[in-house]
């Protein structure tokens, strides 16, 4: 995750649905990850120039997608759309492109929403967000060494 001497760039988490994609980075020691925004699926075209902004405002240096895996862990329809828009993601923001699983991600986190005692209408403008950074956390823990929570 060290990007340059003496800089350390951050890693960016991202949810990808059908209609939104959810956002989340790392801090710049790639210890914890927050969310920070939805993006609404626009077309292609918008959707990369949205993240590749994201990327450059929070000096993102790698990405990670999550990868819908079925439960049994086989890569269906989803997880092929995913890996396909993950390769021109990282062809338009120039950056490393990992895929991590995300299962139970999106289950996880609206059960801390619930928890968090949020309305339904905070929970659905934020879930992809939560999800996201439930995602990337899992993947900064594993690459850190530490065992996913």
């Amino acid at each position: 995750m060290r990007e340059g001497v003496g800089r350390v760039a951050r890693v960016m988490g991202l949810d990808l649905g059908t209609r939104r994609i959810g956002v989340a980075m790392s801090d710049e020691l790639g210890l914890t990850a927050r969310g920070v925004c939805v993006v609404d699926r626009g077309g292609a075209r918008r959707d990369l120039d949205r993240l590749r902004a994201l990327a450059r405002q929070y000096e993102a240096g790698r990405v990670v997608v999550g990868l819908p895996l079925g439960l049994s862990g086989e890569a269906g329809r989803a997880a092929r759309d995913a890996t396909a828009f993950a390769g021109r993601i990282g062809a338009a923001l120039g950056l490393p492109v990992e895929m991590w699983d995300e299962r139970l991600s999106t289950v996880a986190a609206e059960r801390a929403m619930l928890e968090a005692d949020l309305s339904r209408a905070r929970r659905r403008k934020a879930i992809d967000a939560v999800a996201a950074a439930y995602m990337l956390q899992g993947y900064l823990d594993r690459v850190r060494g530490r065992p996913a929570q």
